[in-house]
């Protein structure tokens, strides 16, 4: 057995990301390489639509690998990361918007100011009047 897997907790797979959901550019990687990457556009550039999070590879010789070096930038990203967490607790059920507001409702806001030391203390509600 899978060192994280637990016998009583299923994995189940909420949904995938390919190179559809995705735009591909292609470009002339320029540099060194000679004249195939002069004259073949090699270089990769792969946007993930829906994240904006981008990849790009020009590493490489063929279009292909680097095809696949731009995704693998792409979906290791911070931006693809962020939003793929989102995504993945939006399509489990949970209520993103509904975190928000409680997290906003004003009992847990916490204000400072400064007092007439220059001290940082907790801010009441008659001293904001």
């Amino acid at each position: 057995m899978p060192k994280n897997s637990s016998p009583n907790k299923e994995r189940k797979l909420l949904f995938s990301v390919t190179l559809e959901d995705c735009r591909v550019d292609t470009f002339r990687s320029g540099g060194k390489g000679g004249q195939n990457q002069n004259k073949r556009d090699t270089g990769v550039r792969i946007t993930h639509l829906d994240s904006g999070a981008v990849g790009e590879a020009r590493d490489n010789r063929t279009q292909d690998l680097n095809k696949k070096a731009a995704f693998r930038r792409m979906y290791s990203s911070d931006k693809f990361k962020a939003w793929h967490k989102l995504e993945a607790a939006r399509r489990s059920g949970w209520d993103i918007d509904a975190e928000v507001e409680k997290a906003l409702n004003p009992k847990n806001i916490r204000m400072d100011i400064k007092d007439d030391n220059g001290r940082w203390v907790n801010a009441k509600d008659e001293d904001l009047k």
